[in-house]
């Protein structure tokens, strides 16, 4: 920088000199003083020429200052370019920092196979992570290290850590609508039949990964990149239970009837009131909504004064009025 200025200096002496000497020349022929034509005949090339010179000097020496061809910004390599704060704490790795949230997700989480847990990135001589982190890796008593590695020295890797940083987002409507998703694809009996299992976890994605395989699309887009489901913020998994459990209500019990007749899907709403359900509660429903009198009327179910039915309800202690 400062052999830049350097020379910068001299070009622009050299050049205020040349224009000193011209304006001279245009005094003198100003102020009457004549010269003959061989001296305008020989300087004027001359002095064009010379200017030329002066001007391509000038480039030279800054294209060689900077170690470029002129007009070109010098390249940094990509560390030079990513800025590390003082004092940044290396044993952590943090997806919401300022260069790691604008690197795309397969950078890291390659998708070799359709294996629902993934990969640990860094397989390849410690590569992405090496091309802009090359200092920390030149070491292997950088605290980098424990990110992954539960021993360094062996090299034995730490599990892939659970979800903690991320949330997961999932519209019921958008998969509805493919035709060839219903609420079976993805929710199984659980609890002895009485509730329905909602995916989680590493699990979760051996169901979304019978669709969302590796370099899957659907309308041009890819969806088989992490932020299709994934975006930062607290992670807090869908509750199994249900007031209506409660009141020893049981889906295994109700297998005639289809999702839809209970369920309507909200679309645009947070993840946990996507979907509607029917308020647990029979003789003392409002009214305003769904309920089991729906179809408890003493029509549907529950047909005639036989009261001897009660109890496929109100067992044991579960039951109050």
């Amino acid at each position: 920088m400062f052999i830049e200025r350097k020379h910068n200096g001299k070009s622009k002496l050299r050049r205020s000199e040349m224009l000193s000497r011209l304006r001279n020349m245009s005094l003198l022929r100003s102020s009457g003083i004549n010269l003959d034509s061989g001296f305008y005949k020989y300087f004027a090339p001359t002095a064009l020429v010379v200017i030329a010179a002066i001007v391509f000097a000038t480039s030279l020496i800054n294209s060689r200052a900077s170690g470029l061809p002129n007009g070109l910004e010098s390249v940094e390599s990509p560390q030079e370019q990513m800025q590390f704060p003082e004092g940044l704490d290396y044993s952590k790795f943090q997806h919401s920092s300022r260069n790691h949230s604008r690197l795309p997700c397969l950078l890291c989480h390659r998708r070799d196979s359709n294996s629902s847990v993934p990969k640990i990135p860094a397989a390849s001589n410690h590569l992405p992570c090496a091309g802009c982190h090359a200092q920390q890796f030149s070491s292997s008593d950088s605290p980098i290290c424990t990110i992954c590695h539960k021993d360094v020295k062996t090299g034995a890797l730490k599990p892939f850590p659970h979800l903690s940083s991320f949330m997961m987002k999932f519209d019921h409507s958008v998969h509805l609508k493919m035709g060839n998703v219903s609420c079976e694809t993805c929710h199984r009996s659980s609890r002895t039949g009485v509730a329905m299992s909602i995916p989680a976890g590493f699990n979760a994605h051996a169901t979304c990964y019978r669709c969302h395989t590796p370099r899957a699309q659907a309308n041009g887009r890819d969806i088989s990149s992490c932020g299709t489901c994934h975006k930062f913020g607290s992670y807090s998994r869908t509750t199994e239970l249900a007031p209506a459990f409660k009141v020893s209500f049981s889906h295994a019990k109700h297998q005639k009837v289809t999702c839809a007749e209970c369920h309507q899907v909200r679309a645009g709403m947070p993840q946990r009131r996507q979907m509607t359900a029917p308020e647990p509660l029979n003789h003392h429903a409002t009214g305003r909504a769904q309920s089991c009198m729906t179809c408890h009327n003493g029509k549907r179910a529950f047909g005639g004064d036989d009261f001897s039915v009660c109890v496929r309800c109100h067992t044991k202690n579960t039951w109050h009025f």
